[in-house]
């Protein structure tokens, strides 16, 4: 199968624009084919001052018909471990490195399907303008999708998660990994899923301390 082009959204993304004029603009990109399938492109919500910044992968189904990230199932698990953490909601700022929802239709049901990485190359100027007007002291990757657009190559989220990793480039503050809140929900047992739970509300309190106390990284 021939790889599908994606110009990339560098040409949709106005240049050194705050929050407010990124979310204007997003519903015209084009920069890849995810848009012609979705509902509308879901930017972020949160505070653009925010000291912690969330990426997530992708909108999912509620997140496509809504507008906004984080609002569905894997939503209410997050906002409960970011309360565990001591980071109230509304002072982080979250976003997902894809824009569009990307799935398979399966008679009238849309069922999650994972970005390329073709998508994250063409969504990374998006994220790249947010991290600029956000300028957050330390940014949260959600799984592994979002630990590959941050850092530019695969993680091993098991092996990373909960570490204080340094800025690469084009990210202006340390990374913490963990895992997505939607893998949580995927666990069946009562005691695993608590184990898991409590895995990410630490990870998150490891972010909260970054920002509130930012390491140097200085040879």
């Amino acid at each position: 199968m021939a790889e599908v082009e994606r110009p990339g959204a560098e040409r949709w993304v106005p240049p050194d624009a705050d929050v407010a004029a990124l979310r204007a603009a997003v519903p015209d990109c084009r920069g890849c084919e995810l848009w012609r399938d979705a509902t509308q492109a879901v930017f972020s919500s949160g505070s653009p001052d925010a000291a912690v910044m969330l990426v997530g992968e992708q909108p999912g189904d509620r997140e496509d018909r809504e507008g906004e990230p984080f609002v569905g199932p894997a939503g209410r698990v997050l906002d409960e471990a970011l309360a565990a953490a001591g980071i109230p909601r509304a002072d982080a700022y979250l976003t997902n490195a894809v824009k569009h929802f990307r799935f398979e239709l399966r008679g009238k049901r849309r069922i999650h399907e994972k970005p390329a990485v073709g998508h994250l190359v063409a969504c990374r100027p998006w994220l790249s303008a947010e991290l600029g007007a956000v300028h957050p002291s330390v940014v949260v990757g959600l799984g592994a999708t979002a630990a590959r657009s941050l850092l530019g190559s695969p993680a091993r989220i098991g092996d990373l998660r909960g570490r204080v990793l340094p800025p690469p480039d084009g990210v202006p503050a340390p990374i913490v990994l963990t895992q997505h809140p939607s893998a949580i929900l995927r666990v069946r047992d009562d005691a695993d899923r608590a184990a898991a739970f409590d895995a990410l509300v630490a990870d998150l309190a490891v972010a909260a301390e970054v920002a509130e106390h930012p390491p140097s990284f200085d040879a």
